[in-house]
């Protein structure tokens, strides 16, 4: 007797739900290490993203931490996760705003 070869079921995709889609975006807009002004990640200039972050974490009711690191986190995120997928012209104004936000809070 010839034995037949048994297919694996193939593997269904989950539904996505719109809320699981988007959860780094959700978290830049709604976490509690601070309120970010809208846009803030795409302005061209490093010292303006730096004074807009700083200006939040100074004026947030919601951050947990001081307001550097509650920045500085928010920034990192930002690069790690929500812009996963920069160029690398964008990270590098990104990672020069890191430095600047540094010497905005006097910690260079």
């Amino acid at each position: 007797m010839a034995k037949t070869a048994t297919r694996k079921p193939a593997r269904r995709k989950l539904a996505t739900h719109k809320s699981a889609r988007r959860w780094s975006a959700r978290v830049t807009r709604e976490s509690d290490a601070l309120d970010l002004k809208g846009g803030v990640f795409k302005l061209r200039d490093p010292k303006r993203i730096a004074a807009s972050l700083k200006r939040s974490a100074e004026r947030s009711h919601r951050r947990k931490s001081n307001p550097y690191r509650s920045a500085l986190s928010m920034l990192t995120f930002y690069i790690n996760r929500a812009g996963k997928n920069l160029p690398a012209s964008r990270r590098k104004t990104l990672q020069r705003a890191k430095i600047e936000l540094r010497k905005q809070f006097g910690r260079d």
